[in-house]
C-alpha cells in the first residue's frame, strides 16, 4: 500500500533507511525460457541463415520473417526488415534514402555516437542541430538549418520519450526533405497514438544489450514507401532483391551495389520473444515512473523534461532539471551515497566534444565530408554554437527506472529525492 502524501513530507526531512540499489535493466532483465525456447527451435532446425534455398519463399527464415511481421503489425507500417544492429539500421536507412556524397543531414547535437557516423559513412555531412526540453530534436532548427543541400533530417526520439514530431514533421515537409526516426532508445513507444518509427518515411531500431528489448546486437528498419524498402533490402544484402522479399514488392530499382547486414535466426529468435515482452515493459516502467512523480513533482527547483504526448513515453527514466551544474552534481552524488540509480542508461553526448568530431576523420581523408573547411571546428561544429543544448545537458538528474524494480524501490526513490531536496534547501 502506498505512503500518503503527509508521510513522505514527514519522511523528507530525514533520509529513509538504506536500501540495496535494484537491478538495472530493460529487456536483458527479462531474458528467460521464451528466448531459450524459440534459440533451440533454430538449433534443432540447423537453419541459422534466414535464407533457406531449398524452401519455397514464403517458408524461409522462420524467426526473421516473424520478426519483421510482428514488428510490422506493431508499428502499423507495411514492411520491416531485420539487420546486424541499430547503427546498420542507421547506415541502410540513410542508403534508401538516397543519401550520399554533397548530401546534407540535419540531426541533434545531443544523441548516440552512430547518428553522426552513419551520416559520415555514407559521404554525406552531418549538420548539428539544438536539443530542447524534450532532449530532442528542437522546433525551429529544421527550418533554421536547411540548405539546397540538405536531404533529410534524422529524430532521435531520446530515452523513451518521442520528439514533438507533428511541428518537426511540418517543418521538414514544407523543406522538401525525408525524415528518419531513431527510435533506438525508444521501441514501443507512441506519440499521439502512432507508433513511433512509423510517422516519418523510415523508422529504425536497435536490439543492442541496454535498449528496452534486446537480441545482443540486432536492429531492424521499417517503413511504408515499397520503394524505400525495396532499396534498403538491396542495401542490406549485397544489392540483391531475394525470393523472400519478392512476396512483399514488385521492384522498380535497377540492381546497385550494397552492403551485407542481414539478420540471421539466432538473433531474430530471441529479438521475437523480446518483442513479445516490450508492452508489458512499457506499462511496468510507466507505473513505477507516475509513483515517483506522485510523490516529487510539487519540489520547488525541479524542472522536468517535456514529455509532448505523456501517454505515450516508456517510463523508464525521469528527467529534471536544476538551476546549475554545480547543484545538478551535488544531487547526484546524493542520491548516489544513498544507493539510487542515477546515471543514464544509454551513452549520449554532444557530437562537437568528441573526437570523431573533432578530427573530422573519416576511413579516409578523401572521404570525410569536412575536408572542404580551412579552419577547424567551423560553425556549427563548435561548443559556442549550441548555447541552448549546452545548458540544458549540464544540469540535469537522471532517475533511472529498471524492469526489476518494485513499488517498494520506487517509494524509496522518492523519499531520498525529497530528503535532498530538502538537504540542498531547494
Amino acid at each position: 500500500m502506498a505512503t500518503t502524501q503527509t508521510e513522505h513530507l514527514v519522511a523528507a526531512m530525514t533520509y529513509p533507511a538504506m536500501r540495496p540499489s535494484p537491478p538495472l535493466g530493460l529487456g536483458q532483465a527479462l531474458l528467460g525460457t521464451e528466448e531459450e525456447e524459440l534459440l533451440l527451435q533454430v538449433i534443432r532446425s540447423k537453419r541459422l541463415f534466414r535464407y533457406s534455398y531449398d524452401l519455397p519463399p514464403e517458408e524461409q527464415g522462420e524467426m526473421t520473417a516473424t520478426l519483421e511481421r510482428e514488428f510490422r503489425e506493431m508499428m502499423g507500417t507495411k514492411f520491416a526488415l531485420g539487420v546486424t544492429s541499430g547503427t546498420a539500421a542507421l547506415e541502410v536507412a540513410l542508403g534508401a534514402l538516397g543519401i550520399g556524397p554533397g548530401d546534407e543531414v540535419i540531426l541533434p547535437a545531443w544523441s548516440w555516437i552512430s547518428c553522426f557516423t552513419s551520416v559520415v559513412r555514407l559521404g554525406a555531412r552531418p549538420v548539428l542541430a539544438e536539443i530542447d526540453e524534450t532532449f530532442c530534436l528542437a522546433s525551429g532548427e529544421i527550418t533554421r538549418l536547411c540548405t539546397p543541400r540538405t536531404k533529410a533530417v534524422m529524430v532521435i526520439h531520446y530515452q523513451g520519450v518521442g520528439a514533438d514530431m507533428d511541428p518537426l514533421m511540418k517543418e521538414a515537409r514544407a523543406a522538401g526533405i525525408s525524415v528518419l526516426e531513431d527510435c533506438a532508445e525508444s521501441t514501443g513507444a507512441l506519440y499521439k497514438g502512432r507508433r513511433l518509427g512509423s510517422i516519418g518515411d523510415m523508422g529504425i531500431y536497435s536490439f543492442q544489450f541496454q535498449k528496452t528489448m534486446t537480441s545482443g546486437e540486432g536492429g531492424l528498419i521499417v517503413t511504408s514507401d515499397p520503394r524505400l524498402y525495396e532499396r534498403a533490402v538491396r542495401f542490406h544484402d549485397l544489392g540483391s532483391v531475394r525470393a523472400h522479399h519478392l512476396t512483399f514488392i514488385d521492384p522498380t530499382e535497377p540492381e546497385f551495389c550494397g552492403g551485407q547486414y542481414r539478420m540471421n535466426e539466432m538473433t531474430a529468435a530471441v529479438a521475437v520473444a523480446q518483442r513479445r515482452k516490450v508492452d508489458d515493459l512499457r506499462s511496468h516502467c510507466r507505473s513505477l515512473r507516475d509513483r515517483i512523480m506522485d510523490q516529487i513533482q510539487d519540489l520547488s527547483g525541479l524542472a522536468f523534461r517535456r514529455i509532448p504526448d505523456p501517454e505515450g513515453d516508456s517510463g523508464f527514466e525521469i528527467y529534471f532539471f536544476l538551476e546549475n551544474e554545480l547543484l545538478a552534481q551535488r544531487f547526484t552524488k546524493l542520491l548516489k551515497e544513498h544507493n539510487v540509480n542515477c546515471t543514464k542508461m544509454t551513452g549520449t553526448y554532444c557530437h562537437y566534444a568528441r573526437s570523431y568530431c573533432q578530427n573530422r576523420q573519416a576511413h579516409t581523408a578523401a572521404a570525410s565530408p569536412f575536408r572542404e573547411f580551412s579552419d577547424w571546428p567551423a560553425p556549427g561544429y563548435r561548443q559556442e554554437d549550441f548555447p541552448r543544448t549546452e545548458d540544458l545537458v549540464n544540469r540535469f538528474v537522471t532517475l533511472t527506472i529498471g524492469v526489476r524494480y518494485r513499488e517498494a524501490d520506487a517509494d524509496y526513490i522518492a523519499d531520498v529525492v525529497r530528503a535532498v531536496h530538502h538537504e540542498l534547501n531547494l
